[in-house]
């Protein structure tokens, strides 16, 4: 995916922004381009990979067997010419590899059109002074694990070169040509020098179960590393899974379809020169030592990394990064997949538009937890943060991570972006545990739909809402509990009847927070899970002219889901306050405890 698109529109919303201080109208073009592509659109403006369906056929009479020995090395068929402890390949075609060398080399020259396989059925191949494979010319090139055959190369910690101009091969297998790696057999890469798989142009992995340990990165493809399938377990000094061509914009890109993924990586797990795309597959990713972990200066430690666009349809996530665990330097979109997520800095992060469209996403640890400098879109999904700073945030934190809680409001470090930040909720379900702000925008935010459920802060020196504009609600539910230092509530400017509740004392997590009509009908009941000392809450169900009580405390008998109960039955604790919706937005007041009488206004 490019940020032109191609045939893909640019995605422009276009907002009237009423501004807080001296009332004015401002129209402003948010550009929210990337937050709703899918891996197709993106596949559609990267270059197609090599794969054919002729490269895994081949005439079981027509293989030229190669048999690895210390004692001498045996060729029996055509195509492969011995060399002292090398085999050379020179020509197309299919061949059988079994044995060991101990210190030896398979080479791939072969400067006739026509598809090179390797197949191996069990061999052990260690050189001390070069890649042990290295495919050095091939038209195509296809290395097939035999189903029941365990296969093990390694090198050693130096390179010695025939030539001192050559390109350093400084992986295991290396190759300069496109290269797939299939079958269902295992291979176990050991790089000792730098890199256990690397390709100069395509690296495509459809089948087998591949273990690498490297010094340096993992597998690394330079136009592009797709994987359709295979167990891949990746340990790495560098990058787990990486493509770097950063010169061509339909390359440099990652692509996993299926597969089950398994990556411990000092550096970024998966990352991109362009595109990080995930179609399926489960994917157990811990970067930079995990989220107890943190990073210094320049260095990158995230689970997933794009230089351009993340985009994530689906698949089965399991990450603890010292870093941002899904980051892009310009726009992520979050169409499906099932997340579990730690991490020491930013859960989700782009420096673009951020959209999540649907998915189950569990973030457990983070500072904060889904970020954006210009806009994020909420358009479904499942998200869970507990965050020690921002639940949700959109502006530049100059702090960064460690800055701490506080910085909201007046003291706010992002306040040169406030009014070009937007927060879109427009669906799905949205629960936060925060010690920072739950929500922080430094603009406006906008919600036509959907569930909001924020948890702290619980220091006055932030809030359960930040926002730098308006608040503008017309549809959804959405109910903040915090402090009182900096509680806000939607602005006057939305459709939606909103409430602030304001009490003298704070309430203890868990203390039910409850409204309902005078006839008694329920509005909502809500346990925090944090204290709290103020609730902002909009709802369809508040009704202009209708007259409310607030109790707290009491207990509750029915369905729990996220702090907030349905389908059940109030006892009640005390009530605080009564109170007409006589505008879009009503304060009210009351007492914390001891029975005092209620204040409303």
């Amino acid at each position: 995916m490019r940020m032109t698109f191609g045939w893909i529109a640019t995605a422009l919303i276009i907002v009237t922004l009423v501004l807080a201080g001296p009332s004015y109208s401002q129209t402003t073009t948010v550009d929210t381009t990337g937050s709703d592509i899918t891996v197709a659109d993106s596949l559609a403006e990267n270059a197609a990979d090599h794969e054919d369906a002729n490269d895994y056929i081949w005439d079981a009479n027509d293989v030229t067997d190669i048999a690895l020995d210390d004692g001498g090395i045996a060729v029996d068929g055509f195509g492969a010419v011995i060399d002292g402890n090398a085999v050379t390949i020179k020509f197309a075609g299919t061949y059988r590899v079994s044995g060991s060398l101990s210190d030896g080399q398979i080479l791939v020259n072969s400067k006739e059109d026509g598809t090179v396989r390797l197949i191996l059925t069990g061999v052990s191949l260690h050189c001390s002074t070069n890649a042990p494979l290295l495919v050095k010319n091939a038209d195509r090139a296809v290395l097939i694990l035999a189903a029941d055959t365990e296969n093990t190369l390694s090198d050693g910690t130096i390179r010695t070169l025939e030539d001192p101009n050559d390109e350093d091969p400084n992986a295991v297998i290396f190759t300069k040509e496109n290269f797939t790696i299939c079958g269902e057999g295992l291979l176990t890469v050991n790089g000792r020098y730098q890199d256990g798989i690397a390709a100069k142009d395509g690296l495509l992995i459809t089948g087998g179960t591949i273990v690498v340990n490297a010094v340096d990165d993992g597998i690394r493809g330079k136009d592009y590393l797709v994987i359709r399938g295979g167990d891949i377990a990746v340990t790495a000094g560098g990058k787990g899974l990486k493509a770097d061509n950063d010169t061509d914009a339909a390359a440099g890109y990652v692509l996993i379809e299926d597969g089950t993924v398994n990556v411990t990586s000092q550096g970024d797990a998966i990352a991109a020169a362009t595109d990080v795309l995930i179609a399926g597959g489960e994917l157990t990713l811990t970067s930079g030592g995990g989220s107890g972990r943190s990073v210094s200066g320049t260095a990158s430690a995230k689970a997933l990394k794009a230089a351009t666009s993340l985009v994530v349809d689906g698949g089965v996530f399991t990450i603890s990064s010292a870093d941002d665990a899904l980051h892009s330097d310009a726009s992520i979109a979050v169409n499906g997949g099932t997340f579990a997520i730690a991490r020491a800095d930013d859960g989700i992060h782009a420096e673009a538009a951020l959209g999540i469209n649907d998915g189950e996403i569990n973030i457990t640890k983070c500072y904060e937890g889904i970020e954006s400098t210009t806009v994020i879109l909420l358009n479904g999904g499942n998200v869970h943060i507990v965050a020690s700073d921002d639940g949700v945030n959109v502006g530049t934190d100059t702090m960064g991570m460690g800055g701490g809680p506080g910085m909201g409001g007046g003291g706010n470090p992002n306040a040169a972006t406030a009014g070009n930040c937007y927060f879109y909720i427009n669906g799905g379900r949205l629960v936060i545990n925060a010690a920072g702000d739950g929500i922080d925008i430094n603009g406006a935010v906008v919600m036509t739909g959907g569930t909001v459920l924020v948890n702290g802060p619980t220091g006055n020196d932030n809030g359960a809402l930040d926002y730098d504009s308006t608040f503008k609600i017309s549809g959804g539910f959405l109910i903040a509990a915090g402090s009182s230092g900096m509680a806000m509530a939607p602005s006057a400017s939305s459709t939606q009847y909103s409430i602030l509740a304001k009490f003298n004392s704070t309430f203890q997590a868990g203390a039910l927070f409850r409204i309902q009509a005078n006839d008694g009908t329920e509005v909502v009941t809500f346990a925090p899970s944090k204290q709290y000392q103020t609730v902002a809450f909009s709802s369809p169900s508040l009704k202009k002219n209708t007259t409310y009580n607030v109790y707290c405390n009491g207990s509750y008998a029915g369905t729990l889901e996220d702090g907030l109960y349905t389908d059940g039955t109030y006892t009640a604790g005390s009530k605080y306050a009564s109170f007409t919706i006589t505008s879009m937005v009503t304060n009210v007041s009351a007492q914390g405890g001891g029975g005092s009488p209620p204040v409303f206004r």
